[in-house]
Parts: structure tokens; sequence; C-alpha cells
């Protein structure tokens, strides 16, 4: 057994360890109090040893090949033609390093979830399995399958686990996000028939339609394009199809919320990047101005949205249409340069964005209220954990020297140099996205942090304890990183980022690292 396919499973093994404690120590009459503390544990424990292995895969990754590496392939039903075939590229490095790095650290955001604990927390082991198995997937088949494994856990994480309105949220989360996925399936067999119904190989199928060994018909291409679009956008969420996401970020616990954003918005942005542009170059490149579009739509509407938020949980939840808008606009730019601020800004904004999940989450904890109006001068009895927010709050908005800086300034750079019409006016309008980012975001730090304590609940709030700490300070130090250290991160998925864009243009470009060595 070889390391992507332990990473993969090692949480879903996780999952039956809760499940089979269980059932033995509950038969013995062990309190429920105690099973639920040795729950949380089993996870933590889980979570943490599959972000460990996981940190293995850079001792083997070789920056200079585009291709999967650390690959795994097996027959697995022979006569489709489906494979077990997992591995890592460039693109799904950081994503999958990304997932395993949020898990325990939304167990620890989680750790004072009562109801059904083991329930809970097998729940978030199987989600884990599910998304990791998303990005180290190269057969069609199995991407499939673990794309809507994700779907139940998170299901039933919103409706039971979540708040007054769970159960609408839950439910629109599942219809949206199914339709999608249907949507996907057809065009996955659809493809793979046209590539002569044996295999579902990922890599295969992208060289054959390279070569010209698979053709498409050109009235069925769109069609195929739009159905894989459609249920990625969904997944972004991309304006308009958005109206799910608030919905759900609200109603979810903090732990759902911070895996939603952190992971599960990337499947989608990922997806464009694996399917839409290599399997259907000529149709991403005609779409391209039209998904711009919609793109620096939902950058803009996002971020006024936002301004007017009064709920704290709802102001991030729209933030993340915003900067989601940025990284479909970077991926459909086509030059190095965009695509490589859109793949950080994923990582960026599931740092980011995960973190201000985790900040409204141990307030909320604390006041049983996210409203803006309820707090005020939190900075006084709440130092350290107003310092964390600050900084996170400073990276989401795009301060240099932050990791949200980078992915919007390759972005916008990327966007203005492209050859897509109307390239440079979509850079222009994308950039207010940035100003106004930094109005609801500082005025909410404003209302929330400084001035004087009006209430008194908020005078006698404690400050972060041990856990909080342990949970949210990885995710600062993270976000410094990835501001300072951009390099890192950047040249281990420049190849395989050219690949995907050279299968789209036809030509290679050395831009996007270039600038920031200069």
């Amino acid at each position: 057994m070889k390391l992507i396919t332990v990473i993969t499973f090692l949480p879903l093994l996780g999952a039956f360890a809760l499940f089979f404690h269980g059932l033995f120590w509950s038969s013995r009459g062990t309190p429920k109090e105690k099973l639920d503390e040795q729950y949380r544990w089993i996870t933590l424990f889980f979570t943490v040893v599959t972000f460990a292995a996981s940190l293995l895969i850079l001792t083997g990754f070789d920056r200079s090949i585009a291709a999967p590496q650390l690959v795994e392939k097996h027959s697995w039903i022979g006569a489709l033609g489906v494979q077990y075939y997992v591995g890592v590229d460039g693109i799904s490095l950081w994503l999958v390093i990304l997932t395993t790095f949020l898990m325990p650290l939304s167990v620890l955001a989680s750790w004072h979830v009562s109801k059904r604990v083991r329930e809970f927390m097998l729940f978030m082991l199987v989600l884990e399995t599910g998304m990791i198995g998303v990005f180290v997937s190269f057969d069609m088949f199995l991407f499939y399958l673990f794309f809507e494994i994700t779907l139940i856990p998170m299901y039933f994480l919103i409706g039971v686990w979540g708040g007054e309105r769970r159960i609408y949220a839950a439910i629109k989360f599942f219809i949206y996000t199914v339709v999608g996925s249907l949507l996907m399936l057809i065009a996955i067999i659809a493809v793979y028939l046209y590539n002569g119904g044996n295999s579902f190989d990922i890599v295969e199928i992208t060289n054959n339609i390279a070569t010209g060994r698979t053709v498409i018909p050109g009235g069925v291409k769109f069609w195929l394009w739009m159905a894989f679009a459609l249920a990625f956008f969904i997944k972004v969420p991309l304006w308009p199809l958005h109206t799910w996401l608030p919905d759900a970020h609200v109603e979810a616990p903090t732990a759902g919320s911070i895996i939603l954003a952190g992971v599960l918005l990337k499947m989608g942005t990922y997806g464009l990047m694996r399917f839409n542009l290599p399997f259907f170059p000529d149709i991403s490149q005609k779409a391209a101005p039209w998904v711009m579009a919609f793109a620096v739509i939902g950058i803009i509407y996002g971020a006024l949205v936002a301004m007017v938020q009064p709920d704290m949980k709802k102001l991030v939840a729209y933030s993340s249409v915003s900067h989601l808008g940025f990284v479909v606009m970077g991926i459909f730019a086509f030059t190095e340069t965009g695509m490589q601020g859109a793949l950080y800004q994923m990582l960026a904004h599931g740092i980011s964005t995960g973190a201000l999940f985790m900040c409204v989450g141990m307030i909320y904890e604390r006041r049983h209220t996210r409203l803006i109006e309820d707090f005020g001068g939190v900075a006084t009895p709440m130092p350290q954990y107003s310092t964390m927010f600050l900084i996170i709050s400073l990276s989401s908005l795009g301060l240099p020297l932050l990791n949200g800086f980078i992915g919007e300034f390759l972005i916008l750079i990327g966007t203005f140099s492209s050859t897509v019409p109307y390239a440079k006016m979509f850079a222009v309008l994308g950039a207010t996205g940035v100003i106004l980012s930094a109005v609801y975001l500082l005025w909410m730090l404003q209302r929330v942090l400084f001035g004087q304590v009006t209430k008194r609940e908020n005078a006698e709030l404690e400050d972060m304890d041990l856990r909080e700490k342990l949970g949210l300070i990885p995710l600062v130090i993270m976000a410094i990183i990835m501001g300072v250290l951009p390099m890192f991160f950047l040249q281990s998925s420049e190849k395989s980022v050219n690949s995907v864009r050279e299968a789209v243009m036809g030509k290679p470009e050395k831009v996007a690292v270039k600038i920031l060595q200069d």
C-alpha cells in the first residue's frame, strides 16, 4: 500500500475505529461523557497522523515533473476500464495538504459539540477521506465517487448539528450540489464513450484529446463543457449559482463552515482546471469572456452584500463568493501568472476564511450571538483573540506580506496581460473587489473589536484558552508564511499549471514565477 492510499483512507479507518470503539465500550456501561471525550481524542489522533503522513508527499515530490507522481494504479472494474488510479501533481499537491492541515484544527474548533459526538466525529472523518480522494483521483469514475461521498457527511453535519434553519440549509445544499453532480456524471459517461469506451483515465483522455486521437463532435462539445462547468460553478459557487452558500455557512456548525470554505469550495475550481480546460480547450476559450464577466459580478456583488450584513458569519460567507470570483477569473485568464495566482488564492482563501469562521465560532460560544451590533470593545477583555482576528482579517483583505495579497496580485496581473477579450476591463473591475473587501472587513473589526465596551456581557468575556490557541495560531502562522515565502508553493505547481495552460493555448509561457523572483 503506497503513501497516497494511506493518506486517503486513514481517516476512514479512524471512522471505523470510532464506530467499533463506541459499540464495544457503550455495551460495558461506560459513561457517555467519558466516551464522548474518547471520541474527540481518537478523531484528533487520526486527523493529526493523516496530516503528518501528507507532509511526506513533499519529500518524494519532483517539482520539475508536470505528470502525476507517487502514483498507484490498479484495475478495479475491468469490464468498464475503471481503475483505482491515485497520485498527486502540482495542482493537487497543496490542496491535499490544505485538507489534512485544516481537519485537526476543525476538530479542535468543534471540541464542545455535545450532541451525538461519535456520529459528528465519524462524519468528519468520512468527509476527510472524500475530500482527499477528490484531489488524488486520476480516474473519472473514482473522482465522481469521491465527489459524491463528500455530500453525505456535510449534509448531516449541517442538518443535525446546524442552527435553527439547518434542515432548510442542508436540503438546499444537497439539491444544488446533486443536480450539478448528475450533470457531471452525464458528461463523464459521454467523454468515456467518445474516448472509445475503454478507459476513465483522466491523463490518457487529456493526451488523446490534445493529439486528436479522441474527437468529440463540435455540436456535443459545448453541452459537455456546460455540464462539467455547471457542476463546478455550483460548487465554487459562481454568481448567480451561489445562493445555497450563505445559508449553508450560517447554519453549519463551526467545523462545517471551516471545511466548507476551506476545502469543499475548492473542489469546484479544481474541477475546472482538471476537466473543463484540458478536455474542451476551444470551448473554454470561447466561453472565457462570459465566465470572467460572471466572476467579476460575483467579486463585486459578494463584497457589496457582505458590507450590509448584520451577522458576522454571513458577512464572511459572502466574502467567500467575492474571493472565489477572483479564483475563477484567474483560471480563465489562461496566463501562467493568472492560473498560478488562482491556485495560490485557493490555498490562501482556505487558510484565511477558515480562520475567520473559527474566530466567529469562538465568540459565538461565549455570547451565543453573531450580530455585529451586540459587540464592541472586545479587544479590551480579549486582547489575544483580537490580535489573531485582526491579522486574519488583514490577510483576507489582501495586505502585503500576508497570504491573500500574493494570489490576488498574480490574478490581477495575469488577467490584465491576458489575450481574452475584455480581460483588461475585467481586471480593473475585479480590482475594486480588493477595495471593497477592505471596507467590509475593517468596518466589521472596528464595530466588534474596538471602541468602548458598552455591554456588560462583553466586559466579562474570557480570552482564548489553550485549545482555541492550538486551533487558531497555526492558521495565523500559515497566513504569514504564505505571504512571505510564496515561491515555496508556486515552484511546486508551476509545471502542472503550465501543462494545463498549454493544453488550452497550445504554447508555453514563463512569467509568473519570474515576477516574484524579480
